[in-house]
C-alpha cells in the first residue's frame, strides 16, 4: 500500500505515456488537483524525473517502469495495482506511436508491435479497470483517440486505422455506461507540439512542417476537464473541430487523398523547418532517446 500521503485525497490517476507530451501535462493537472499518480513509462530514468518532479505537488507519486509494446505488461500493471492496494479512480490511456511509411515496406513485426501498443494494451487496461469500477460504480476513463480516427490515412494507416478503433470502443463503452457512475471519454488531439513526429518518422512531412501545432497543455487542460465533466468525446482546439467538420462532408478517398498528400515531403527550405519540440517534457525525452542509443 502506498503511503506518505498528505494531500486531500485517497484517488490515484493511472497514466500511460506520462514522461512526455500529453500524458505528461495530464499527470501534471491530476497532480495540482491534488490526487496521487501511477505514472507509466519505459524510460526509467526519465520517469524518475518526472515523478521527483509531481512529488513536490505533495502528491504520492507510484513510477512503474513497463514496455507497453509488452504483451504482458498491461496485465502486469494492473496485478501491480492489486498487490499494492492501490484503487484506480482514473485511467488514462495516453500511450501510443504511429509509423510513417507505405504499409507493404514496414516490416510486419512493426505493425503488430504498434498494435499491441495502441490497441491490445490499451484495451486490456480497459477491461481490468473497467472491472473494478463498475463493481464500485465510481470512477473515469480517459482513452487518447485523435482526429485521424475520422479518416483514412495513406502512409499512416495502421496508426489512424488504430485510432478508429479507439474512439469506436469508447464511445461504445460510453453508451454501455449510461446507467452507471462510470463514464469512459475519448479526446481527438489534432497536430501536436509533441515527440510523436520523431517516433513516428513524421518530420520531414507537410504534415509536420506545414501546420500550426497545438500546446499539449492546452490538449491536456481540454481533454482533463472533459473527463471530469463526464463528456463521451472531446475535440482538442477550434482548429480540429473544423478539421473534423470538412472530413464529415467530403468522401473517404476525397479524405485519403488530402492525408496522403500532407505525408510527403515538405518543399520547405531546410533552414526554415522544425526540428525539435518546443515543449520542454518532450524535448527533454527525446534528449534521453538520443543519448541511450548513441
Amino acid at each position: 500500500m502506498a503511503t506518505n500521503r498528505s494531500n486531500n485525497t485517497n484517488a490515484y490517476a493511472l497514466i500511460t505515456g506520462a514522461t512526455s507530451g500529453i500524458g505528461y501535462e495530464l499527470a501534471k493537472l491530476f497532480a495540482k488537483d491534488g490526487y496521487n499518480l501511477v505514472l507509466v513509462a519505459r524510460s526509467g530514468e526519465r520517469l524518475q524525473e518526472v515523478s521527483d518532479e509531481f512529488r513536490q505537488h505533495n502528491v504520492d507519486v507510484i513510477a512503474l517502469d513497463k514496455d507497453l509494446f509488452d504483451p504482458q505488461a498491461a496485465r502486469q500493471i494492473y496485478t501491480e495495482m492489486k498487490a499494492r492496494g492501490v484503487r484506480v479512480d482514473f485511467l488514462v490511456n495516453n500511450a501510443g506511436q504511429g509509423q510513417r511509411g507505405r504499409f507493404h515496406e514496414i516490416p510486419l513485426e512493426r505493425h503488430l508491435a504498434l498494435l499491441q501498443l495502441d490497441v491490445i494494451s490499451l484495451l486490456t487496461l480497459t477491461r481490468l479497470f473497467l472491472d473494478d469500477m463498475i463493481a464500485r460504480n465510481s470512477g473515469k476513463i480517459l482513452n487518447l483517440a485523435s482526429v485521424v480516427s475520422k479518416t483514412p490515412a495513406p502512409e499512416f494507416a495502421v496508426y489512424a486505422a488504430s485510432k478508429a478503433f479507439v474512439l469506436s470502443l469508447s464511445e461504445a463503452l460510453a453508451v454501455e455506461l449510461e446507467d452507471t457512475n462510470v463514464t469512459i471519454t475519448a479526446l481527438l488531439p489534432g497536430r501536436t507540439d509533441t515527440d510523436f513526429f520523431y517516433k513516428a518518422d513524421m518530420v520531414d512531412t507537410k504534415e509536420y512542417q506545414e501546420h500550426d501545432l497545438a500546446n499539449p497543455a492546452e490538449v491536456a487542460r481540454d481533454g482533463y476537464d472533459a473527463l471530469m465533466s463526464g463528456e463521451s468525446r472531446v475535440i482538442s482546439g477550434a482548429q480540429n473541430k473544423m478539421m473534423i467538420g470538412m472530413l464529415n462532408t467530403m468522401s473517404d478517398s476525397a479524405n485519403a487523398a488530402k492525408m496522403h498528400k500532407n505525408m510527403q515531403p515538405t518543399d520547405k527550405a531546410v533552414d526554415e523547418r522544425r526540428y525539435r519540440s518546443s515543449h520542454t517534457a518532450s524535448e527533454r525525452e527525446r534528449q534521453l532517446i538520443e543519448r541511450e542509443s548513441d
